[in-house]
């Protein structure tokens, strides 16, 4: 059962220069920018340079030729149905020198911040209704028990936080994963945002991943480009997974002093998504640091963020955090910080029936033909020797060791007491002392 893609409203595209809510400046601007950067003479072209429909390219090119910054070549394009070349005056060439000087940013206009909010407002994470049906379709190659469905549901459907504990190796990344992939809508992410004459990029291509686009012909009669404000880019609802790397400082905006633009940081970028923070307890800030980070993030779904300057703003906070650890919760948070995680989910090793399960699922989808006798040699023998505590992660850690041993002794693929013993003895290290 896959969700309904058109659930989403796309933000609608502007249709006069003053709906832009933009400074005038800072948008003839970006124009006089990228006409010199790409060299650019055509409104169509233009018009798709900077993200705007050609009505609204032709109100600034217009207001430009007012000023004495653009000027009408003369010549029309026969090749883009007669249209008018424009090109920079001496004066826009200046003018574009000194807007470079300023900022280097040209290209896609930004969306206001402002702006920015309404569309997120209509496609939060916290509209999301996902079913029982949606999240065991996406988590249908894991073998998870029911009652961590129950749980697990509610939280994801809550959009607020979740934190997943429990030994290592027991799926909690492939869950938050599952999660993600539970999520079949698409949202739209700003190429970039404005916030005081300021430009902040927010669109990454490594964090979002671009649906099909529709490319207009600009020559065709009907052109459908109004569908929706291209300034965004339709996109997979974003997941952003950091681990032991994440620091507090990638939760701040990135300014870049050559460009003098702003990155957005990874919490924004995931706006209407998912963030994973992995291996929660491994970074080098200490755990109840980085959450101190997210109480007001969490509970008041805005966050705060500072310029250069020192001038700090509102951004909304969209998106649905998944802390994972392998330390118990009170190992690593204060209460304080456990009450304002919304929902805490222990994530346990499989039970001796659910490993089963997953070690034949393995096994046939390896081409490693299963054994009886192998199957009692590991549970009668060698799990005694670790109190019988299985891990999501064992089967496929034993099945690949086997298909290694067997290529390294030339035999077919098979499974046998002797070799599952070599495999069990890489899964884990003997305490020992080493004389150096």
């Amino acid at each position: 059962m896959n969700m309904q893609t058109t659930s989403v409203m796309a933000p609608p595209a502007p249709k006069r220069l003053h709906e832009m809510k933009l400074p005038t400046v800072m948008m003839r601007d970006i124009l006089l920018k990228t006409m010199f950067r790409k060299n650019l003479d055509l409104v169509s072209e233009l018009s798709q340079a900077i993200c705007l429909p050609i009505p609204v390219t032709q109100e600034l090119v217009d207001m430009g030729r007012d000023q004495k910054l653009i000027e009408a070549t003369g010549t029309l394009s026969a090749t883009s149905g007669n249209e008018m070349g424009y090109q920079l005056t001496d004066a826009g060439k200046s003018r574009a020198h000194d807007a470079l000087a300023q900022s280097e940013y040209f290209g896609a206009m930004p969306v206001p911040l402002e702006v920015y909010k309404e569309q997120v407002q209509r496609q939060s994470i916290r509209n999301i209704q996902l079913t029982r049906d949606q999240l065991t379709g996406a988590m249908g190659h894991l073998i998870l028990p029911d009652a961590l469905l129950d749980h697990l549901g509610p939280a994801v459907g809550a959009g607020r936080s979740i934190l997943m504990y429990g030994p290592p190796g027991n799926g909690k990344s492939s869950i938050s994963n599952g999660i993600r992939d539970a999520m079949g809508d698409k949202v739209y992410v700003p190429r970039a945002i404005e916030f005081a004459g300021q430009v902040i990029t927010v669109y990454d291509p490594i964090v979002h991943s671009a649906a099909e686009e529709q490319i207009d012909d600009p020559n065709s009669l009907r052109r459908t480009g109004n569908r929706f404000d291209t300034r965004y880019v339709r996109c997979e609802r974003p997941t952003v997974i950091t681990g032991g790397e994440l620091s507090l400082d990638m939760l701040d905006l990135v300014y870049n002093p050559t460009a003098r633009t702003y990155q957005a940081p990874l919490q924004l970028k995931s706006t209407g998504g998912i963030f994973i923070v992995d291996d929660l307890g491994r970074q080098a800030e200490p755990p109840q640091a980085l959450v101190n980070r997210w109480i007001v993030p969490l509970e008041e779904a805005k966050d705060i963020l500072a310029l250069q300057s020192g001038e700090k703003f509102e951004v909304p906070f969209d998106t649905l955090v998944i802390f994972s650890t392998n330390f118990h919760p009170n190992e690593i948070f204060d209460q304080a910080a456990l009450r304002r995680i919304f929902f805490k989910i222990k994530i346990d090793g499989p039970n001796q029936e659910d490993f089963l399960k997953i070690f034949a699922m393995v096994a046939r989808k390896k081409g490693v033909p299963l054994d009886e006798a192998s199957l009692v040699h590991l549970l009668k023998v060698k799990y005694p020797t670790i109190d019988n505590v299985y891990a999501n992660y064992q089967p496929n850690f034993l099945i690949d060791q086997i298909k290694s041993i067997c290529d390294f002794e030339g035999i077919p693929y098979q499974m046998r007491p002797d070799l599952l013993d070599r495999a069990w003895a890489n899964m884990f290290v003997k305490d020992e002392t080493i004389v150096r």
